[in-house]
C-alpha cells in the first residue's frame, strides 16, 4: 500500500517544478505523433501528453468520494476523458498514442459497452485517430507519481505553449491601424470647424 507522507509530498513538488521549468517541458510538434501516458489510483488521475518522450503538458486531478468508489478500469477510462477534454485541439489534427496500464482498455473499441463511462470515453474519442497501448505499471512513473496527488477535487494543468493564431495578431494590428485613422481624420475635421467656426 502506498502511502502519501510529507517527504512524498516534497519529492511531488520538487518534481511538479522540474517539469515545468525550461528546458524539461517541450513544445509541440505537429508534424510529430503525440503520446499520452495516463494512470489511475485510489485517490486521482494522472495524464502526461508528450512527443518523442520529451513532455509538453501534464494534467493531474483529485479524485471525489463518489469517484474513488469507482472501479479501476473506469477510473483508467476517466483518465482517457481528461485527455479527450484538455487536449483535443493538439490531438485532432494527426494520430496519437495512449499508453495505459489497464490491460482490458486497450481494446475499447471492440468491447461491448455497459457502463456510462465507457460510453463517455468512446463519444469522446470518435473522430480522434488514436491507438490504445498497454504499458506496465512499473514503466509509468511519473504518470503514476501524478495520479497520487491527494487534493481538492479540481485540475491542475500546466504547460509552457498556446495556440495563438497569426491572423488574429495581423487583425488586432489592422483595428489599431484603423483607430490611428479614425483618430487623425476626427482631429483634422476638429481642426477644420474649428477654423469655420472663428
Amino acid at each position: 500500500m502506498f502511502i502519501w507522507t510529507s517527504k512524498t509530498e516534497a519529492a511531488f513538488q520538487t518534481l511538479k517544478k522540474a517539469l515545468i521549468s525550461a528546458p524539461v517541458l517541450a513544445l509541440p510538434n505537429f508534424s510529430l505523433p503525440f503520446t499520452i501516458e495516463t494512470d489511475a489510483s485510489t485517490k486521482g488521475i494522472g495524464v502526461v501528453l508528450q512527443q518523442q518522450g520529451h513532455p509538453i503538458a501534464y494534467v493531474s486531478k483529485a479524485l471525489g468520494i463518489k469517484a474513488q468508489g469507482l472501479s479501476t478500469y473506469e477510473k483508467e477510462c476517466l483518465g482517457i476523458l481528461m485527455v479527450a477534454d484538455h487536449w483535443r485541439h493538439y490531438l485532432q489534427s494527426s494520430p496519437f498514442t495512449i499508453l495505459i496500464d489497464q490491460k482490458s482498455l486497450i481494446h475499447l473499441d471492440d468491447q461491448r459497452l455497459s457502463t456510462p463511462i465507457q460510453h463517455k470515453a468512446l463519444t469522446k474519442l470518435m473522430g480522434l485517430s488514436y491507438q490504445i497501448v498497454y504499458k506496465k505499471s512499473i514503466e509509468n512513473k511519473v504518470v503514476d507519481a501524478l495520479s497520487r496527488v491527494s487534493q481538492a477535487p479540481s485540475y491542475d494543468i500546466s504547460a509552457i505553449s498556446i495556440i495563438r493564431p497569426l491572423w488574429l495578431k495581423k487583425f488586432k494590428a489592422l483595428i489599431l491601424q484603423i483607430l490611428r485613422l479614425l483618430s487623425y481624420y476626427l482631429s483634422c475635421l476638429y481642426l477644420l470647424l474649428l477654423g469655420f467656426i472663428h
